[in-house]
């Protein structure tokens, strides 16, 4: 296949993935351990100030690097809000969150956003983490969500309590039935942001 470097292009070639993010840090030994906790990650490298982890096929999906004289987070600085990292099914994300809860990391904010049901949690340096799954079968269905009424009224979403998740499927509940966000009207930003 001959490419046209020339050609003019209405928009740039979007990527195949994202293939990783890198974490600048001044608590380089929490985070790593952290981070194989949190994502159930194998170091495949490590030194006294660069890690790289992996939790699928990809060489590595999560590096962080020791660099001298970095500062503290800043919550009101302008930045990346958070990490999203994604499961097949509520059962695995509500799983997670339990695996998670036995080492001692707790989440931070448990919504069902519409398209997706979400837990958030934060590292040790401050960054948030979201973890979800899709509440919709489809993209196009999610999308149909995100352009109706309901969404323009609370793009924010809906909290939700993870261990009466965990009792509603144990109790033979179905998922479908949690996927469905209960509408409360307008809503903001939490305190936390």
């Amino acid at each position: 296949m001959t490419v046209d470097f020339e050609a003019p292009a209405r928009r740039v070639i979007p990527p195949t993935k994202l293939a990783h993010v890198v974490l600048r840090t001044n608590n380089f030994a929490k985070m790593v351990e952290f981070y194989k906790d949190f994502l159930g990650a194998d170091v495949i490298y490590e030194s006294d100030f660069l890690a790289f982890l992996t939790y699928d096929e990809e060489h590595h999906r999560v590096a962080i690097a020791a660099v001298p004289g970095t500062k503290g987070k800043d919550k009101m600085t302008c930045g990346l809000e958070h990490l999203a990292f994604a499961f097949s099914t509520i059962a695995d994300l509500l799983l997670a969150y339990r695996q998670r809860k036995q080492k001692g990391i707790l989440p931070l904010w448990p919504v069902n956003h519409g398209p997706t049901t979400s837990i958030y949690y934060k590292d040790p340096d401050g960054n948030m983490i979201e973890t979800q799954a899709d509440n919709f079968d489809n993209p196009d269905d999610a999308t149909k969500f995100m352009k109706s009424k309901f969404f323009s009224e609370n793009p924010v979403g809906t909290d939700f309590d993870p261990e009466d998740h965990i009792k509603r499927l144990s109790n033979g509940e179905h998922e479908s039935d949690l996927k469905k966000r209960v509408e409360i009207g307008p809503r903001g930003l939490p305190d936390f942001f």
